[in-house]
């Protein structure tokens, strides 16, 4: 039986610590770290999960829908470099010399 990759709408768990991706699949182990990396008022994590699902139009009926029928891991691989890349983020920024009291 061939892997479900299509996704109608993604759920992280209260904790944050699972993503439910769909029926099929949970991807588990997410560090808090990840949700530290912001865009705006939300973790660039929880855009895609926003962001990735399929959406109906109700005044036109016109149906938004994220899958690739050419690539149908796309947006699997995408939350696993959003994690990894909000990670390295929050690193590299962690790493960072404060620049308070330095502006002259």
């Amino acid at each position: 039986m061939p892997i479900d990759w299509r996704v109608e709408k993604m759920k992280l768990s209260k904790d944050k610590t699972q993503l439910v991706y769909n029926d099929f699949l949970t991807i588990g182990g997410i560090p808090a770290e990840a949700f530290n990396y912001r865009l705006g008022t939300r973790s660039a994590l929880e855009w895609i999960v926003d962001q990735y699902r399929v959406k109906v139009d109700k005044r036109s009926g016109i149906v938004n829908d994220p899958n690739r029928a050419d690539q149908p891991r796309y947006i699997v691989d995408l939350v696993g470099r959003v994690i990894t890349i909000s990670l390295q983020t929050v690193e590299i920024v962690g790493g960072l010399p404060s620049l308070v009291g330095e502006v002259s």
